[in-house]
């Protein structure tokens, strides 16, 4: 359970209930009263080494920016909802570019009014919308401190149509799984190989956990995608993917095997992050290769297109071996 070391707050989150409610919850947190969530002049001060140490501070305020964003994946739209920023600390994020900004957990207390515009472009459209809620953070680890996921899905549950989709790293999902939530959720799991996530993805969920969580969302009847993701092509990479793909064969249950889909998303890195990590984290691996990475706008790198359509064809042979009945939404 996540113990903020610091609650920073916006004054105006007193009017919400669930900005009083987290006041109240985190009573005896030391407090710094802030003007802006998006420039906090002290976090902005910080040096790359304090990282990880400026994620257990917690930030509250009330969100202003309400654009929805078309997408064209696997939902309509990307949608600013109840939180950006996350505690764990995964060394690829693309939100650690704006680190001082954002990388640490912002919550944001008026939801009521970010749900009641999803709903109502919902039953606005003339065909059935997808939005993608946990684009900026992960609501399962969200629901932890606020419970918004709970709250979200039981004031969605009975709209005339559309659907909600997040993707998440973490296996706390017993909250949500007695909800009436009418089929009208998609929980997508992010997943890479045993050796990739101790190594790179500080502070999520073991794999064990991760696939566990989808065999019981799976018989809650939830919609399950599986982002494998971020592909990273280590030294032992072809080994670890295709060990991978093998377990979830062998450990997902059949109800999931049955129609689940995949998404699977190579890295993309930068400048920004070798830094940061370089201090952050000085004992962990690198994950810049300039043997295999190429610039990609300013100051970002992704792998070089030999080395990216080996993987994708190897990822392809493995899915196929594997299942082979099941959909890849796409590959990027």
């Amino acid at each position: 359970m996540f113990k903020p070391k610091a609650i920073y707050f916006e004054k105006e989150i007193v009017n919400y209930p669930l900005g009083k409610e987290l006041m109240d919850k985190y009573q005896d947190t030391p407090k710094i009263e802030i003007e802006n969530h998006n420039n906090i002049e002290e976090m902005r001060k910080k040096s790359n080494k304090e990282f990880a140490d400026m994620k257990r501070n917690l930030i509250i305020g009330v969100r202003k920016t309400h654009k929805f964003v078309e997408n064209h994946k696997t939902s309509d739209y990307l949608v600013p909802y109840t939180s950006s920023g996350c505690t764990a600390a995964c060394m690829y994020c693309y939100l650690v570019c704006n680190y001082n900004k954002c990388a640490y957990l912002r919550l944001f207390v008026n939801r009521e009014k970010m749900l009641d515009k999803i709903i109502k472009t919902a039953q606005k459209a003339e065909k059935e919308l997808t939005f993608e809620i946990g684009s900026n953070s992960d609501l399962i680890l969200e629901n932890t401190i606020t419970n918004n996921l709970v709250w979200t899905i039981e004031n969605f549950q009975n709209t005339e149509q559309g659907k909600l989709t997040f993707p998440t790293k973490f296996d706390m999902v017993d909250p949500i799984l007695p909800l009436k939530h009418q089929g009208k959720v998609v929980i997508r799991m992010s997943v890479n190989p045993e050796e990739i996530i101790n190594k790179v993805e500080f502070g999520t969920s073991r794999l064990k956990g991760r696939i566990e969580a989808i065999n019981k969302l799976k018989e809650a009847g939830y919609t399950i995608g599986i982002l494998i993701a971020p592909v990273i092509l280590v030294e032992n990479w072809k080994q670890l993917y295709a060990e991978l793909i093998e377990r979830l064969q062998t450990e997902l249950s059949e109800k999931v095997k049955k129609d689940v889909f995949f998404e699977i998303i190579f890295m993309t890195y930068s400048y920004i992050h070798t830094k940061i990590n370089e201090e952050a984290f000085p004992n962990a691996i690198s994950l810049y290769d300039k043997e295999m990475m190429t610039g990609r706008g300013r100051g970002k790198y992704w792998y070089k297109s030999q080395a990216r359509t080996e993987a994708e064809i190897f990822l392809r042979e493995q899915m196929e071996k594997y299942f082979p009945n099941n959909k890849i939404e796409y590959i990027v």
